[in-house]
Order: C-alpha cells, then structure tokens, then sequence
C-alpha cells in the first residue's frame, strides 16, 4: 500500500524536472536569427548570483561577432567588478535549420543549441576558475530576443546535478 504514494510522488517530482521546450516560444517575436544578431558589435551587463539569491560578481562584455555562411565568431571580452578580465571566443556552426552547434577554448566538448522564436536554448559544460581551482560546471542557457535590439539572457549553473546559481546578462546590439 505504501507503493502507490511513493510512485506518484516519484512520478510528480521527476515530471516537475523536466525542463521546457524551446519550441514553446515559436510564434514569438521578434523572431531571433543568431547570424543577424550576433553580427557587429554588441554590449552586455551581466551577474553571477548564489543559489541564495547574492551578487558575487558583476561584469561587463564586449562582444565583436561575425558570421560567414554557416560559421560564425563570437569574441566576447570580460570586464569583472573586480577589475579582472577575461576573454571566450565562442566558434559557431549553424547545422540545421534551427540548431546550432559552438565550441570553446574553455567549454568542454560541444555546446548545442536551438532557436525558436524569439528564444535561444544552450547547453554545455564550461570549465569555470574558482579559487585555484577549475571546476567543470553545466550551464543551461535560455536567450530571449525583445524589440530594440535587446536581449536577455538567464544562465543556470549546476554541479552534480546541483544548483550552484545563476548568471543573468542583458545584451543590446549597437546600431
């Protein structure tokens, strides 16, 4: 008898785990195309917060991006609060009508997305310096394109399955 609640409960909480679709945000707008709008120069703000809730960390990127066919470049240049810098230079590869595929000198592996609408869903392991150390950590990244040229970006981080914390930014492409 005390199966029953506990494979529902099971059931419940591994249904409640299941992430949403990127597909959910296809009819809206403005619609995102990476090539158009990771090509130029942009600017982002941005913060890593605790899974607590605490800014840690503020920053500042500039971002010089351009796409040729189906490759494109990203190269993005950190400004920390902390006066540290750092730079990622993300390489592109559009394989798919809607899917995207990048790489990383600090990203292990391959990162894959996909677009729909205005949304950009990311997924990938980057190896993040703490202290010392580096550790291998899961970003599960949504984009969501608004009007004028704004974008935000909401970053979960997680370790073993555990949530670390986030790290939300807040690009706009110059005109």
């Amino acid at each position: 008898m005390l199966l029953k609640p506990f494979v529902l409960i099971s059931v419940v909480t591994l249904t409640g785990c299941a992430g949403v679709d990127v597909s959910t945000y296809q009819a809206e707008q403005p619609e995102l195309k990476l090539e158009s709008y990771f090509n130029g120069k942009l600017d982002a703000w941005g913060m890593f917060q605790k899974r607590n809730g605490e800014v840690v960390k503020r920053f500042r990127v500039e971002i010089d991006a351009r796409w040729e066919g189906d490759k494109g470049v990203l190269d993005e240049r950190f400004q920390y609060s902390d006066g540290t810098t750092q730079r990622r230079v993300w390489r592109l590869v559009k394989v798919g009508e809607r899917r995207y595929l990048g790489e990383a000198d600090d990203v292990v592996g391959v990162a894959e997305g996909e677009v729909s609408g205005n949304a950009l869903h990311w997924t990938y392991t980057l190896e993040l310096p703490v202290d010392g150390k580096v550790y291998e950590v899961a970003f599960d990244d949504w984009m969501y394109l608004q009007e004028d040229g704004v974008m935000i970006n909401r970053s979960v981080m997680k370790k073993f399955g555990f949530r670390l914390g986030e790290v939300i930014l807040f690009f706009r492409k110059r005109s």
